[in-house]
C-alpha cells in the first residue's frame, strides 16, 4: 500500500477570516523540517517509506474548484492510493469524501473539530466551511460519523446531529481512555481547532477548552480501524506567529500515515 500527499489551497468558503489556502506549504516545510525527524512515534520512518506528494489542486474559483478536486483525489484513487489531503478551509471535506464514497461504499468518518460544520446552510452559503458534514451525510455519502472535541454546537447543530445520527463525543465528556472502533474503512478528517488554542494558535476561530495535542494522537494511535484516507485543515499561517501550528500539523500528519501504514 502506497501513501499519498495532495495539498488543496482553497478558503474560498471560510467565514470568517481567509488564510488556510496559504497552509499546505508550511505543512510540507515542517514535516521535512530538521528540527525533527520523519519517524513515526509507532516506528514508521519515512525517510525508508516516502510519501508520494502529488503536489496542489490548481486554485480554481467555485464549482470549478470542486471538479478539480474530484478529477485531482479520483486520479490518486484510481492508483490504489492512500492519501492524506492538506487544506485549505473544511469546505474541502465534501469534494473529496464524495470521491471517496465511490471506491469505499462502507465508508465511515472519524471527524475532529471544535464545530460540529453540520449548518444546513451558513450566512447562506450551503458549501460553507460550516457545512460539509451536512452535505455529507444528506447524500448518504458514509455509514458513520463519529465527531471528537465538539464544543460549541448549536441548537440547529444539535437537531441535524440527532436527524443525521451522528455519534458526538462532546469535549465536556472526553476521556483520555477514550477508544473508537471501526468495522468499516475509516476516513480522518481532523480539524486543526479541535486542539485547544494553547497546542494550536493558528486557527481562524480560536475555541478554548480543546484537546491537548496528546489527546488527540492518543485518539488516532490506539483507534481500531482501517484508515484509508485523512485531511488536515484549517490551519490558518496568518494566525501563526510562531510557527507552532505547523510543526503541529506535521506530527499529525506524521502520526496518521503511521496509522495508515
Amino acid at each position: 500500500m502506497q501513501l499519498a500527499l495532495i495539498g488543496i489551497p482553497w478558503d474560498e468558503n471560510s467565514s470568517f477570516m481567509r488564510g488556510p489556502a496559504e497552509a499546505p506549504p508550511l505543512i510540507r516545510a515542517a514535516f521535512a523540517s530538521e528540527s525533527a525527524n520523519l519517524w513515526s512515534e509507532t516506528g514508521i520512518g519515512f525517510g525508508a517509506t516516502p510519501i508520494f506528494d502529488a503536489g496542489d489542486v490548481e486554485a480554481a474559483p467555485g464549482v470549478a474548484m470542486i471538479s478539480r478536486i474530484a478529477e485531482s483525489i479520483g486520479a490518486l484513487l484510481d492508483r490504489d492510493y492512500h492519501l492524506i489531503a492538506l487544506g485549505g478551509d473544511h469546505a474541502i471535506t465534501y469534494p473529496v469524501v464524495k470521491v471517496f464514497a465511490k471506491k469505499y461504499p462502507r465508508l465511515s468518518i472519524l471527524h475532529f473539530d471544535a464545530h460540529p460544520d453540520i449548518y444546513d446552510e451558513f450566512q447562506g452559503n450551503r458549501y460553507s466551511h460550516a457545512c460539509p458534514f451536512a452535505r455529507i451525510m444528506e447524500e448518504g455519502l458514509v455509514e458513520r460519523l463519529v465527531q471528537v472535541g465538539i464544543r460549541t454546537a448549536t441548537d440547529h447543530q444539535r437537531e441535524q446531529i440527532k436527524r443525521f445520527g451522528v455519534e458526538v463525543v462532546e469535549m465536556k465528556d472526553f476521556h483520555d481512555d477514550l477508544r473508537l472502533e471501526f468495522d468499516t474503512p475509516v476516513y480522518i478528517s481532523f480539524d486543526i481547532d479541535v486542539l485547544d488554542p494553547a497546542f494550536a494558535p493558528g486557527v481562524s476561530h480560536r475555541e478554548p477548552g480543546g484537546l491537548s495535542t496528546r489527546q488527540a494522537l492518543n485518539v488516532i494511535q490506539r483507534l481500531k480501524a482501517d484508515v484509508v484516507g485523512a485531511d488536515v485543515v484549517e490551519f490558518n499561517p496568518r494566525m501563526d506567529s510562531t510557527g507552532v501550528t505547523a510543526m503541529v500539523c506535521a506530527k499529525l500528519l506524521k502520526e496518521i500515515a503511521a496509522k495508515m501504514l
